[in-house]
């Protein structure tokens, strides 16, 4: 076996514990940094500038802005790493699942002993790639809610200001001025922008923003509704209009937005974000104005039915005037009528205002006749000729009081003789049927099926004779103690207890 310059041993010595170098051998020992830098030049002189094709995976952005990813396909794997500023320029969103072509150099990260390209630039590679990007975009923002129909929004019937969002070079602007021009002249702001290339999405997002940014009142018109237009092209040249910052930036517009990209068979997403898609530039101005000439005629036509509306009432009641004014009576006959009828009533009024007052007169006389000192003083002296024949006011209380006690005494004697209970203490008892009513009657009691007797100290209910009782008796009070019973009260000797009356 071939003996490796740093062995200083001969055969069958053990493997020294120092490495040693041989007497003319000059091969010094690399570094672990020195192998990496080494190898760090050759591919990067090697490989300097290459072009791969691949699909993204793994994409995320660092907080400095750089953007890390992977460039697969089905039998190999390569990192990617594009710095801040390249990652800045992209005319489109980097996301896993897309095929890009990725334009850098091949380099090594001596720090995990990897190889990687850095890219400097990164194209969609092809037309379906970019279809896809575009789907799995639509499919995202539609996912929010932006392209949702309750979020569209009518148009002003009428708008004052028209805003524009389009290159003010093109052949665009020009169809839109010209067709509001012929419908119904509109006062139009022109926000100029580019349709198309790098930064493109960018400046129409910020020209929506930045219309309905403007202030209602100001020196610059506010638009009532907003025109974002541009030419036909390929998929490539409206992609813009594709992007999600402008896409996003229509959706939130305050305004009212009018999508008019490219032709009729061109869709953007711009088309679903706005409140209303337009097949063209020029429909775009149709839709945002009427025709002012069918306005005037509409005017014209209802300003007719108007006068005719208000001419009928007032021609139908001059009619009816006339008709009812023949039938009225002569209004001087009516007024002399009335007239004569007032000169009376003043006649009568002028009579009664003075018997009146001639009786007024008279009755003030006669009372003022009262009021002599002659015949106030006869009168005081009768009154007090009256008082002083007026008996002892407190004998005549006295004797009303006893006379209100004796009739107290007798009305209390007649309610103890009424009281219907009072004969209970005597022996007596009341006989009540089932349903509460006093029986007083042998037949009465004979047809109940119950009955209950009422004492002094208490009830006991029972049956008549050969009847069951319907019922079991009712519990008694505890009788009170017993009045002594005479010698005839007494019962007889051997002789049974009272059960029943029958």
């Amino acid at each position: 076996m071939p003996r490796s310059p740093y062995d200083n041993y001969s055969d069958g010595e053990e493997s020294p514990l120092l490495a040693r170098q041989r007497a003319g051998d000059n091969a010094e020992p690399l570094t672990v940094s020195e192998i990496s830098n080494a190898l760090k030049r050759t591919v990067e002189d090697r490989f300097g500038h290459v072009r791969l094709r691949g699909e993204l995976s793994g994409v995320k952005r660092a907080a400095s802005g750089h953007m890390y990813a992977a460039l697969k396909d089905d039998n190999a794997v390569i990192d990617a790493v594009m710095w801040r500023g390249n990652a800045q320029r992209l005319s489109f969103r980097p996301e896993d699942g897309i095929e890009v072509v990725a334009t850098g150099k091949i380099t090594t990260y001596p720090g995990r002993s990897k190889y990687q390209i850095v890219v400097d630039s990164m194209e969609i590679a092809g037309e379906g790639a970019l279809l896809a990007l575009l789907e799995k975009l639509k499919a995202r923002l539609d996912a929010e809610g932006l392209f949702a129909p309750e979020r569209k929004r009518r148009l002003p019937f009428l708008p004052r200001v028209i805003g524009v969002v389009t290159s003010p070079t093109g052949s665009v602007i020009r169809d839109i001025l010209h067709r509001l021009a012929d419908r119904f002249p509109s006062r139009v702001l022109v926000w100029p922008v580019m349709v198309q290339g790098k930064g493109a999405a960018e400046q129409v997002a910020a020209a929506v923003r930045g219309f309905g940014a403007i202030e209602a009142g100001g020196p610059v018109p506010r638009p009532d509704v907003l025109i974002v237009a541009r030419g036909g092209g390929s998929i490539e040249d409206l992609w813009a209009f594709n992007e999600e910052v402008a896409v996003r930036a229509i959706a939130g517009s305050p305004i009212p937005v009018i999508s008019a990209v490219g032709h009729e068979t061109d869709t953007t997403l711009a088309d679903y974000a706005a409140d209303l898609r337009a097949p063209t530039p020029t429909a775009a101005a149709e839709l945002a104005v009427p025709v002012r000439a069918e306005l005037a005629n509409m005017l014209a036509e209802l300003g007719l039915r108007k006068r005719r509306g208000v001419q009928r009432p007032v021609a139908l009641a001059r009619e009816r005037l006339d008709n009812w004014s023949q039938r009225l009576p002569d209004p001087r006959a009516i007024v002399a009528e009335r007239g004569q009828r007032i000169d009376d009533l003043g006649e009568r009024l002028r009579r009664g205002l003075a018997t009146r007052a001639a009786k007024a007169q008279g009755r003030l006389s006669e009372a003022g006749g009262f009021l002599r000192p002659a015949v106030l003083t006869r009168m005081v002296a009768q009154e007090r000729r009256r008082m002083a024949s007026v008996p002892d006011m407190g004998r005549m209380v006295a004797r009303i009081q006893q006379r209100r006690a004796e009739q107290l005494a007798a009305t209390a004697r007649l309610l103890g003789q009424l009281n219907p209970y009072a004969p209970l203490e005597r022996g007596y008892a009341v006989v009540t049927g089932a349903n509460g009513e006093t029986v007083t009657s042998r037949a009465a009691a004979a047809a109940q099926p119950g009955l209950t007797l009422r004492f002094a100290d208490g009830t006991i209910d029972t049956v008549p004779a050969g009847s069951a009782p319907s019922s079991p008796p009712s519990p008694t009070p505890a009788p009170r103690p017993a009045p002594r019973r005479t010698r005839q009260d007494a019962p007889k000797e051997g002789g049974p207890e009272q059960q029943s009356l029958f």
